[in-house]
């Protein structure tokens, strides 16, 4: 995800959280925010594909190759869980915007 080539997804509301980031060059890899000891434990577990976030606070985020050994329902569950963490984060008002 260097030099700028990076698409933030974002959905609704301005002032809603980014919860991926991800990289429109090689290699394909997504930024997802995660719980802080989730990250660590990730890391462990998938040293070839799930890294400290590349240019984000790399306590909450993580870099995952989506091209490596991970299957599709473990991305899906790491995008929804990065969802989920910044969904739970806005107040009620965002919320609102965006149901």
């Amino acid at each position: 995800m260097a030099g700028g080539d990076a698409d933030a997804l974002s959905r609704g509301h301005q002032s809603v959280g980014i919860f991926v980031l991800t990289s429109i060059s090689e290699p394909k890899t997504v930024n997802l925010k995660c719980d802080p000891d989730r990250a660590v434990d990730l890391r462990e577990r998938f040293p070839d594909d799930i890294f400290p976030g590349f240019h984000m606070n790399k306590k909450h985020w993580n870099t995952v190759s989506v091209m490596g050994s991970l299957d599709h329902k473990q991305i899906r569950e790491l995008i929804q869980h990065s969802y989920s963490l910044v969904l739970d984060s806005l107040s009620k008002n965002v919320k609102a915007t965006l149901i």
